[in-house]
């Protein structure tokens, strides 16, 4: 059971607010990069240990060596297998998947959009500016009065 929501009633027209808001879509996934996601391999680094004595073993190796584009050091452990210990700061092998989020700004307030006008940007540290730069706006005209 969701909780009631407790507002504090506006001094002002609906029209005197913009909202900010982060959403996301639930039933819409993108690929993502590791850092969006946080990757444990990205962050830390990982090895890739191979058994080049089977076939698929050869073939990961020479893909690793010959066209992954990522930085490794290369080791023989005692029974053999070849391991690839890849440094932090790099895309891993997975495929990750991301809910993208939304960065939304509209006129208005929970009592609605008078204007209709809304906008979405479509990088974080623009609606982050956008977001400063209203709040100053706020603060010089509570100083004027």
């Amino acid at each position: 059971m969701q909780r009631p929501v407790t507002r504090i009633e506006p001094n002002l027209p609906v029209g005197a607010y913009q909202t900010y808001q982060i959403t996301r879509r639930r039933d819409t996934t993108i690929r993502a990069v590791c850092e969006q996601v946080d990757c444990q391999a990205w962050r830390h680094g990982w090895d890739s240990v191979i058994d080049e004595r089977t076939e698929l073993g050869r073939t990961q190796a020479a893909y690793i060596r010959g066209e992954s584009r990522r930085t490794f050091r290369e080791m023989k452990t005692d029974t053999g297998l070849t391991v690839f210990r890849f440094e932090s700061g790099q895309r891993c092998f997975a495929d990750h998947q991301t809910v993208p989020e939304l960065y939304l700004v509209r006129d208005g307030d929970w009592r609605g959009n008078p204007t209709g006008r809304s906008r979405r940007h479509t990088r974080p540290q623009d609606w982050v500016e956008d977001f400063g730069e209203n709040q100053l706006h706020l603060v010089d005209q509570q100083q004027k009065g």
